[in-house]
């Protein structure tokens, strides 16, 4: 187990299986030094976490979605992992963009964001910190609350 993935487990979260792609794609690409993720979205066990057209994020359900982002940020984390083999060779987490479906005038995407951001914190620590991109989008596949996407700088 990687030293990455032992930190994740001792604050209690396991990376999940990748999740499969919906087309002609691959859930993330190494090339060079780089490892970039295809956009992930909050899949718990192959299904969508918020299903029911929950997709569009207010100010009511703004936690509830930055959970979201959280747990597509791990999906994203398993993708980077089944492109390099090991975490660990993940020297710095680059970029981060977070696509919102949000509701009309919602503007607090930034705080979705979080919750990825978090996650990426808590597996790589300082190395973890990124650029960010939070976006507002009308819709997303499958009618999810967010989808997000990563790119990594890795070492060998």
């Amino acid at each position: 187990m990687s030293e990455i993935e032992a930190r994740l487990r001792k604050a209690g979260i396991a990376l999940p299986e990748i999740a499969n792609p919906a087309g002609i794609y691959v859930p993330a690409i190494r090339f060079g030094g780089f490892v970039y993720t295809s956009g992930q979205l909050p899949l718990v066990d192959g299904v969508l976490m918020e299903q029911g057209g929950k997709g569009k994020v207010n100010e009511i359900n703004q936690a509830q979605a930055a959970m979201a982002a959280r747990v597509a940020a791990l999906n994203a984390l398993a993708a980077v992992k089944g492109a390099v083999g090991d975490l660990d060779v993940v020297e710095k987490v680059l970029k981060l963009t977070v696509f919102v479906a949000s509701e009309s005038f919602f503007t607090n995407q930034h705080i979705v964001a979080n919750g990825a951001s978090a996650v990426l914190y808590e597996a790589f620590g300082e190395n973890g910190k990124h650029v960010r991109s939070a976006v507002g989008v009308a819709e997303l596949p499958l009618d999810a609350s967010v989808e997000l996407e990563l790119i990594m700088g890795c070492s060998g």
